[in-house]
C-alpha cells in the first residue's frame, strides 16, 4: 500500500482570498450605503470575531 504525502497547507491562500473578498464586499457596501455603514459593519465583525475567540479559549 502506498503512503500518501501530507496535504498542502492552504492557510495563507485562504486568508489572502478572504481579505480580497472582504475588500470588495466593503467596496460594494461603501458604494451603496456610504462609509459610515462600512465602518459599522467592520466594527460589528470585529466584535463578533472577538466574541468567538473568547468563547473558544
Amino acid at each position: 500500500m502506498e503512503q500518501r504525502g501530507r496535504a498542502p497547507d492552504y492557510t495563507n491562500a485562504a486568508l489572502a482570498m478572504g481579505l480580497v473578498n472582504l475588500i470588495w464586499i466593503f467596496g460594494v457596501i461603501w458604494a451603496l450605503f456610504g462609509l459610515p455603514v462600512v465602518l459599522l459593519v467592520g466594527w460589528v465583525l470585529n466584535r463578533a470575531i472577538t466574541r468567538l475567540a473568547a468563547r473558544r479559549s
